[in-house]
């Protein structure tokens, strides 16, 4: 699906895919999420229905934001924002029928930004390490734009972030 959506900058020969920058990636068929992976700047979560929840199946994660994929893979939506104290029953629902809602073929997204005393993408944390909370006067601010999609045949939403960091 991914291989015949590519945007103009990205050229299909044969088995590999030149990205805009000039690089090319072998098409790997057994594992296409690395192969997204290498194309894309994007992180990549696919998510699955569950018993009432979406649940973190699988992911191709190098800029996490205060996060690690070992705690968060395989596990449901709310557990996933536990350590977010804004992330309540209520928010959960409201994820939840925001998820339940994303149809084939008709992809959303939505933004957000926080404030960090570091620059870098690279900020994998543990829950029991929570990080910081930047403040008014931090250094940089991080924005994550955010695509979500439903795959038709699987019914597995991707969630693809892409980050920048700016300074504030």
């Amino acid at each position: 699906m991914v291989l015949t959506d590519l945007p103009d900058r990205f050229r299909r020969v044969e088995d590999r895919v030149i990205c805009p920058d000039g690089v090319a990636i072998e098409i790997d068929r057994d594992d296409p999420l690395a192969t997204m992976g290498r194309m894309l700047q994007q992180d990549i979560c696919i998510l699955l229905p569950g018993q009432g929840e979406h649940m973190l199946a699988a992911a191709v994660l190098c800029f996490p934001a205060s996060w690690t994929l070992s705690e968060k893979l395989g596990r449901p939506l709310g557990r996933i924002h536990d350590p977010v104290a804004e992330y309540d029953a209520e928010v959960g629902a409201r994820v939840q029928r925001f998820f339940d809602a994303i149809g084939p073929g008709r992809p959303l997204w939505r933004a957000n930004h926080l404030r960090y005393d570091d620059p870098a993408l690279f900020q994998p944390r543990s829950e029991a390490d929570p990080r910081p909370v930047g403040g008014a006067g931090a250094a940089y601010e991080r924005a994550e734009h955010q695509t979500l999609l439903r795959l038709p045949e699987t019914g597995a939403v991707v969630f693809a972030i892409h980050t920048v960091v700016v300074r504030a």
